[in-house]
């Protein structure tokens, strides 16, 4: 989901072109290290689930794969790109999801993204929840619900919660405020993450 919104050339993949995203270690956590048996294992579990298949393409002559996410729930925009992000990086509170969906559809406002992720929650059955608020916390984390209810999340077990409790003591310009700095800060690492990158594949280059 991740590289047709972001490198929609390199999309679909082959086989070795997805143990290297699977392996990727700027924007994921946990960052995991697979082989390509391990992702052959997981291909035909989201084959049998209609999730992920072969692509019917005339052009290559190695076989490529895509995800059917689209077609077994027919996502907006929006959900797609917070569900994908939830799957890649873990739970996360509504500013994360709008500073790291970024690169895969634009939130104007963080009020757009707790509606997508209300839509996702309200499905039958849920493909998301929300967490309780951690002591020391300011904002509830959402997670998906694709691999299980997530009973352990955190050490996590409340199920009853729907939606985000606020801060105490706040009001809705300072928590505003709030939201708009964290999504400042992921903005932030985000690109610090990227140039990074930018630079291992430069020194390479060099090597």
């Amino acid at each position: 989901m991740e590289k047709e919104a972001t490198t929609p050339d390199y999309y679909p993949q082959s086989l070795n072109a997805l143990v290297n995203a699977c392996n990727q270690k700027n924007n994921r956590e946990p960052v995991m290290t697979l082989d390509e048996a391990a992702v052959r294992r997981g291909l035909e579990s989201l084959q049998e689930k209609r999730l992920a298949g072969p692509a019917s393409s005339a052009d290559s002559r190695v076989t490529k794969y895509e995800h059917r996410a689209q077609e077994a729930f027919n996502f907006t925009r929006g959900e797609s790109a917070i569900l994908c992000v939830l799957l890649l990086r873990g739970p996360q509170t509504p500013g994360e999801l709008r500073g790291r969906t970024e690169r895969i559809h634009r939130f104007e406002h963080l009020d757009e993204v707790l509606s997508a992720m209300q839509r996702l929650m309200q499905r039958e059955p849920p493909l998301a929840r929300v967490l309780p608020r951690q002591p020391g916390t300011k904002e509830s984390r959402y997670m998906h619900l694709l691999s299980g209810d997530g009973e352990d999340a955190g050490g996590l077990t409340d199920r009853g919660a729907q939606t985000p409790s606020p801060v105490a003591g706040s009001t809705p310009a300072e928590s505003s405020r709030i939201a708009r700095l964290e999504e400042d800060v992921v903005g932030l690492r985000e690109e610090i993450a990227e140039l990074k990158q930018q630079m291992e594949s430069l020194r390479k280059q060099f090597e």
